[in-house]
């Protein structure tokens, strides 16, 4: 065995003890936000998933249901506010901090195949003129989904300026 590396039965083990953490985060938010719901009178399912090496919660709703829109607020302000409130409980339960991604009424899904399809017109357009193009400011969420689709079309990608103006820049070969 060479120094630096784990042995297979170890790597199983941590690779288990991170996703027994994971669905924990998961059922503490659920926990969470099935209260906030409660409280707010709104009805909605909760879906619990990791993925990407994250929790990943996501309230549902009926298929007509216009109020879950409120919780998702205005360009997803709301959304922003309760995902943080939500790691803020599950960080007081475990004492770790949290990585967990929540999604209301699909919004972020959405989101993500917009910002994806973005991010794969500006590497083509790049590709074209051979000039780096600068997006306009995104949040930490919404510039991750735009530099993996740059580098899924075999570009890369920079973040530039300071929160809340942070914007990508996709750079030629």
């Amino acid at each position: 065995m060479t120094e630096g590396t784990i042995p297979a039965e170890e790597a199983t083990v941590e690779e288990g003890d991170t996703l027994t953490r994971l669905e924990q985060e998961g059922e503490i938010a659920a926990d969470y936000l099935e209260g906030l719901l409660d409280i707010a009178d709104l009805d909605g399912d909760i879906d619990m998933d990791v993925e990407a090496d994250r929790a990943a919660v996501s309230i549902i709703g009926d298929g007509g249901s216009r109020d879950l829109q409120k919780l998702v607020g205005r360009d997803g302000e709301v959304l922003e506010a309760l995902q943080e409130l939500t790691r803020l409980a599950v960080h007081r339960e475990t004492g770790d901090r949290s990585r967990l991604m929540l999604d209301i009424a699909g919004f972020r899904a959405k989101k993500r195949t917009e910002l994806a399809e973005l991010g794969a017109k500006a590497a083509n357009d790049v590709k074209s003129s051979g000039e780096p193009v600068k997006l306009k400011p995104m949040t930490p969420f919404e510039r991750k989904v735009v530099h993996d689709a740059v580098a899924a079309a075999g570009l890369r990608s920079e973040s530039e300026g300071e929160e809340p103006q942070r914007f990508v820049v996709v750079l030629p070969a």
